[in-house]
């Protein structure tokens, strides 16, 4: 696991020009609002890769319209790309996703998606990065 303080993340993060509130979503759970993220509707084709370490996590192949507000995928690129943990942050139990290398908080996965996976990946643009191909 890539390990660092959060001096050394938030200066990565400036580095990269990533927006203000990615520190707060990827290293303090946060979320951002629905319909604000830049990758919400992005249809180009490429790969979403995790914005703290560069880690690749989902395919354009795989994204979905959820009308959640937040760009959906049905599954990551690999099952080793990522990985969850339950929380009780609100009032019901959710399903949490991060970046299995740099636990940077994605998102959530929910039960509700299309086949064939029937999950639904629900990330915070603020936590992705995009490489068209």
């Amino acid at each position: 696991m890539i390990e660092k303080t959060e001096a050394q993340w938030r200066d990565i993060l400036q580095a990269k020009n990533a927006e203000p509130l990615t520190f707060a979503v990827t290293r303090q759970e946060a979320t951002e609002r629905a319909f604000t993220g830049r990758w919400e509707s992005n249809k180009q084709k490429g790969i979403y890769s995790c914005i703290c370490c560069g880690k690749a996590l989902f395919s354009s192949e795989t994204k979905y319209e959820s009308g959640s507000g937040w760009p959906s995928y049905f599954a990551p690129l690999a099952p080793e790309a990522v990985g969850t943990k339950v929380d009780g942050l609100l009032w019901m139990k959710r399903t949490e996703v991060h970046c299995a290398d740099c636990h940077a908080h994605l998102g959530h996965v929910f039960e509700d998606g299309p086949p064939p996976t029937g999950l639904r990946y629900c990330m915070n643009s603020a936590s992705l990065d995009f490489s068209p191909k």
